[in-house]
C-alpha cells in the first residue's frame, strides 16, 4: 500500500465515500478551489515541507517538526503510536494546512489523537495565513469528513474513538477550525502573561510591595548558603547533567503528590534528552538552573518560539533550602531574562497551579473533542465523557480540588512507604 494517498476536494471528486457522499458533495459544490489531502505515516519523508511551512504558518511550538519528530523517534514507536499526518494543499500545490494526528492503543481499542498529545500542552493544526479565507467555518465540517475518509483507507490507522484534547481557541491570528467539530472545556486551563517594559516595572505591577519584600528576604536567606547564579548550560555534558537533576527533583515531587511519574514512562526521558541536546533544535529549546554555590536548587526546561517563552517543566530542591523558595527565585530570573531578550509573552502553558494565577490576569480556556467511530468506540464514549466532566468539576471547584490533592498526596505517601 502506498505511504500517502491524495484526494481532490471538490464537487466532482470520484473518491467521495459512503452515505455521507451527497452531503459532502453539496457542501463543497460552491468551493472556489479544490483542496488536495494526503495522509503520511513517515515524518522523515515530509520533514522538508513541514519545516518550510512552519516558518510562515500560524502554529505553536508543539507542532514544530523538531518537537514532533523527536517525539516520534523516542516515544511513539515504544508505545504503538502510529503517525497519521494530514497535509492539505491548494490547486497550485502550496501547503494550506498540516494536521499532525496519530492513532494509539486504548483498552482493546484505538483512538485518533494529536501526535504527541501527551506532552503537547497545546494541540492544533498548522495553518497557512490564508487558511480561514480558503476554508471558511461552514466548509470545515465537510473537509473533516474527507480527512476521516482518507484515514479510513489505511488499515494500520483504524480507530474506534476520536479524542482531540487541549485545543486553544485560536492558532496565531486565526480561529482554530477544530473547534467547529463540537467541543467541551478541558478540565484544565492555561495561563500566559504579556511582557513589556523593564523587569522592575513588570514585577512591581504584578506583585505587591509586601510580596516583593518577602521575596527579597527569601532570596537573601538562600544566598547565605552559597552564591546564587542563573546558569544556562550550553555543552552537552552540562545539559544532560542539568536534565538529570530536573528528573530527580520532579520524580520526588510526583511521588509526594501521588501523581504518576511521566519520566517513568517508556521513552519520555530519552525524548527530553534528545530534544534539549539537539543542535538543530537549539533555536527552540532553553535550559536553565539556579545554583546556590555548587548545588542546583531549581531547574527549568523552556521553549522559545517567535516572540513567546513556554514554561515547560520546572523543579526545585526539596531539602532544607526549599523553605527559601528557590523555585520562585528561579522564575523571577526567567521572567527577567525573557523581558531583557525582547520576548513579548511568557506562557505558563496548561495547568491550574496557584503560582500561575499570581502572574496572569485570567485563564486561557482549552477545548476537547470526543466522538466515536465504531460501535466499540460508542460503548467507551459515555464513561470517558463522564470522567472528563467530573474531573473538570473537581479541578474548577477550589474546595474539591484542594481535598482531592490532599487525598492523592496521602495515598502517594502510603504507596511509597509500602
Amino acid at each position: 500500500m502506498p505511504r500517502a494517498m491524495s484526494a481532490s476536494l471538490n464537487a466532482h471528486d470520484d473518491l467521495l465515500l459512503d452515505a455521507e457522499a451527497p452531503a459532502v458533495a453539496a457542501a463543497l459544490s460552491s468551493s472556489p478551489a479544490p483542496i488536495d489531502v494526503s495522509v503520511h505515516e513517515d515524518l522523515a519523508a515530509i520533514e522538508h515541507d513541514w519545516r518550510a511551512f512552519e516558518a510562515s504558518a500560524d502554529c505553536l511550538v508543539f507542532q514544530t517538526s523538531a518537537w514532533l519528530s523527536t517525539w516520534q523517534r523516542n516515544v511513539a514507536a515504544r508505545n504503538d503510536v502510529r503517525a497519521a499526518i494530514v497535509i492539505g494543499r491548494d490547486a497550485h500545490g502550496a501547503v494550506l494546512f498540516i494536521l499532525p494526528l496519530a492513532t494509539r492503543p486504548l483498552r482493546a481499542a484505538r483512538e485518533l489523537v494529536f501526535l504527541g498529545s501527551e506532552l503537547c500542552d497545546y494541540n492544533a493544526p498548522l495553518l497557512a495565513p490564508r487558511f480561514t479565507a480558503a476554508v471558511p467555518a461552514d466548509r470545515f465540517a465537510a473537509l473533516w469528513r474527507r480527512i476521516r475518509a482518507a484515514l479510513a483507507r489505511y488499515p494500520r490507522l483504524r480507530y474506534d474513538l476520536v479524542r482531540l484534547e487541549k485545543m486553544p481557541a485560536t492558532v496565531g491570528l486565526q480561529p482554530n477550525p477544530m473547534l467547529g467539530l463540537g467541543v467541551t472545556l478541558n478540565p484544565s486551563g492555561a495561563y500566559a502573561t504579556p511582557l513589556a517594559g523593564t523587569w522592575d516595572a513588570f514585577y512591581a505591577a504584578k506583585r505587591s510591595s509586601a510580596t516583593r519584600s518577602r521575596d527579597r528576604g527569601k532570596r537573601k536567606k538562600l544566598a547565605e548558603h552559597g552564591a546564587l547564579a542563573f546558569v544556562e548550560p550550553r555543552d552537552e555534558a552540562d545539559l544532560l547533567a542539568t536534565l538529570d537533576v530536573l528528573v530527580a527533583q520532579k520524580s520526588r515531587a510526583f511521588a509526594r503528590m501521588g501523581v504518576s511519574n511521566i519520566f517513568a514512562r517508556p521513552g519520555y526521558v530519552d525524548f527530553y534528552r534528545a530534544l534539549f541536546t539537539d543542535a538543530g533544535a537549539r533555536h527552540l529549546t532553553h535550559v536553565s538552573r539556579l545554583d546556590c554555590g555548587t548545588q542546583p536548587v531549581a531547574v527549568n526546561l523552556g521553549l522559545t518560539f517567535r516572540d513567546r517563552y513556554y514554561h515547560l517543566q520546572a523543579s526545585h530542591d526539596d531539602g532544607e533550602l526549599s523553605r527559601f523558595g528557590p523555585g520562585a527565585a528561579h522564575l523571577h530570573d526567567l521572567l527577567r531574562t525573557a523581558i531583557e531578550r525582547g520576548l513579548t509573552t511568557y506562557d505558563f502553558t496548561i495547568g491550574d497551579e496557584s503560582y500561575k494565577r499570581d502572574w496572569c490576569d485570567g485563564v486561557v480556556p482549552l477545548y476537547d473533542h470526543l466522538s466515536s467511530a465504531t460501535l466499540h468506540g460508542a460503548l467507551l464514549l459515555a464513561p470517558m465523557a463522564a470522567k472528563t466532566r467530573l474531573k473538570r468539576v473537581i479541578k474548577q471547584t477550589p474546595a474539591l480540588w484542594d481535598a482531592f490533592r490532599r487525598l492523592r498526596s496521602l495515598v502517594g505517601r502510603l504507596l511509597a512507604r509500602g
